[in-house]
């Protein structure tokens, strides 16, 4: 028995109100709380499970190991962000601002999959066979196996799934589809997380595995609430400025994998190609006369990556300094200007302060604060930090520079392009060919640029 009501729930994050509001009560967004009529079904009274029936539960010991099998998709920086490649019967969901290339992406991996012999049923609600054809033609691989269909149905994509026995289904995107157990319209939160968990059941019952797209929001977030992400198996977020040829696929959730891997493509008009060394992509344009400009090796998931932060001091011109970070944290940044200046005596105070990282990185582990540091102090000083160092180190309040993990694996990454010495903690130990250089406080960071 079912009748009909309707709730007011938080497009960002889904929390239900029992009326509407201007904030929400969850997640403080303002203007994010919408009506939507839903039908609340009543399910009968249980009384319990027959005597005899049921499944048992046992000891983990006894339960068998069985290999997990994976399919490779044919590209493999997609297959290495997947971990491996693709698990059948998981489902994993891709997000990206619009335009970025999750469309082309998937659009390639499904022709790939298709020449290695499987099924793939590529599903759209946003475009037509007919424009996903264009796509297709300017494709390298040829998509002319794939098979598409144009529905917003998400019963009927189910059933069509199972008529062709696809291997792969491919959804774009779950903001457009909506199920007939729900009244509310498309896109909207009720309908997100329900047409999510039939997807989530479907492909576990099925064996059939399931990529859906997603949209994300002005923040930078998937719409739609946050237990979407709970429920798939796999979350990629594509990043990287659309002015910009290359394209960032980041794994923050891998259920059968390692999670913060990155992949890294270049846009082409021919579609995405894979960039087996990133490093070198984000190294290639630096100029190492220049001041302002430091080296550093980020660690993501088990990928070694080289980026170049690039810092700027200059008089300001307005009554109060402008402090601008991209690709880092702008508490970070205040805090480390604090630190130069409190214990090494770095004068920040009258100075604008403008700070990037190359290619559109993100600085999120501290094991990059030297760098910034020394970009920081390059640039003050109007000398530039040696081409063939490396800087590695956190930098805690007292000044003290601490060391880093995975510091061999990042060492091996610098010697594989030309760089010589590292300069950090000295409980670091060379490796890779790199000589490491002591450096204990962030005031010995002038020294490291005259060694």
């Amino acid at each position: 028995m079912a009748r009909p009501r309707s709730v007011y729930r938080c497009a960002e994050c889904g929390h239900e109100h029992p009326k509407w509001v201007g904030r929400c009560e969850a997640c403080s967004a303002w203007n994010a709380v919408a009506e939507e009529p839903t039908t609340v079904v009543v399910a009968p009274k249980r009384v319990g499970r027959p005597e005899g029936t049921g499944r048992r539960a046992r000891p983990l010991g006894e339960v068998e190991g069985d290999r997990l099998v994976r399919w490779t998709l044919g590209i493999p920086e997609l297959d290495f962000v997947f971990g491996g490649g693709l698990v059948p019967g998981s489902m994993a969901l891709i997000g990206g601002e619009p335009g970025i290339g999750k469309s082309t992406l998937l659009l390639q991996a499904a022709a790939r999959m298709v020449e290695s012999g499987r099924r793939v049923l590529y599903a759209s609600g946003e475009e037509s066979a007919e424009q996903i054809r264009l796509r297709a033609d300017r494709l390298t691989e040829a998509a002319g196996g794939v098979l598409v269909l144009g529905e917003t149905h998400l019963e009927t994509v189910l059933d069509v799934t199972r008529e062709v026995r696809a291997d792969l289904l491919i959804l774009d995107s779950i903001q457009t589809v909506f199920t007939d157990t729900l009244e509310s319209a498309p896109g909207s939160v009720g309908q997100v997380r329900e047409s999510a968990a039939r997807l989530m059941r479907f492909a576990k019952d099925t064996g059939v595995a399931v990529i859906v797209v997603g949209h994300v929001t002005k923040g930078g977030t998937l719409a739609g609430p946050k237990t979407l992400e709970h429920i798939v198996d796999t979350v990629l977020y594509f990043e990287g400025e659309t002015s910009l040829n290359y394209r960032l696929l980041r794994a923050t959730k891998n259920r059968f994998g390692s999670v913060d891997e990155l992949g890294v493509f270049s846009m082409t008009e021919r579609g995405l190609i894979g960039v087996p060394n990133p490093s070198a992509l984000f190294l290639e344009a630096r100029s190492a006369s220049t001041s302002g400009s430091a080296v550093t090796a980020l660690m993501e998931g088990t990928r070694p990556v080289l980026v170049e932060v690039q810092a700027l001091a200059a008089r300001s011109g307005y009554g109060t300094p402008q402090r601008v970070a991209t690709g880092l944290d702008p508490k970070r940044l205040a805090v480390l200007l604090a630190v130069l200046e409190r214990r090494a005596g770095h004068n920040f105070g009258d100075l604008d302060v403008f700070v990037q990282v190359s290619a559109g990185v993100r600085l999120t582990e501290p094991g990059a604060d030297l760098a910034v540091a020394a970009a920081l102090v390059s640039s003050l000083k109007n000398l530039p930090t040696p081409a063939d160092a490396l800087f590695l180190g956190e930098i805690g309040l007292a000044g003290e520079v601490r060391p880093v993990g995975g510091v061999d694996r990042r060492l091996v990454e610098a010697g594989r392009l030309g760089f010589n010495r590292a300069f950090g903690s000295g409980r670091h130990t060379g490796a890779g060919g790199i000589r490491t250089v002591a450096l204990d406080h962030v005031d010995e960071l002038v020294r490291a640029f005259a060694a």
